[in-house]
């Protein structure tokens, strides 16, 4: 899997208009458990490990999607590094119906409101989604990217400094 880039300075309106009664909203603090528990028995663990570091952000940088107040997306942004999206996922029978799209335009307007010019998406599993819907494009040998650590043992990010 590689990872993308996006152009945070020419994102696509959101539309169309979700179905009623979905909405999409930056998550509260006190939705964290909620979100978190959800997100590991419909996603994984390691993806709910990083949507919690999401709400270390203030306000949080977890943007949750509802149908009459029950989560069926989520997506996050500063969690696994400054300047990355993701995790983002749609529960299974919702995909194709724009839910995917909106959290992930409504994370990435966001990040540009909060000045990041471009933004990483890691890891990309569906790259022609991105393309398609955010006009991201891949990032040459960055596959695996900052998880190079989990398969080497090397860190991601090495220190700088006279203790390395």
């Amino acid at each position: 899997m590689t990872d993308m880039l996006v152009k945070l300075y020419d994102l696509p309106r959101i539309t169309p208009p979700l179905s009623k009664g979905i909405a999409v909203h930056r998550a509260l603090g006190s939705d964290k458990d909620q979100i978190t528990t959800w997100v590991t028995q419909t996603f994984s663990q390691g993806w709910s490990e990083e949507c919690a570091s999401a709400f270390d952000r203030q306000p949080a940088a977890c943007f949750v999607a509802r149908e009459n107040q029950r989560l069926i997306g989520f997506c996050v942004y500063d969690a696994t590094a400054l300047g990355m999206m993701g995790p983002v996922g749609v529960a299974v029978g919702y995909h194709g119906q724009g839910v995917g799209r909106h959290l992930v335009v409504t994370t990435l307007k966001d990040m540009a409101a909060r000045g990041y010019a471009y933004a990483v998406v890691g890891w990309v599993g569906p790259q022609a989604f991105f393309t398609h819907t955010v006009g991201a494009i891949p990032i040459p040998g960055s596959s695996p990217g900052i998880y190079r650590e989990r398969r080497s043992g090397t860190a991601a990010f090495p220190r700088s400094g006279p203790s390395g």
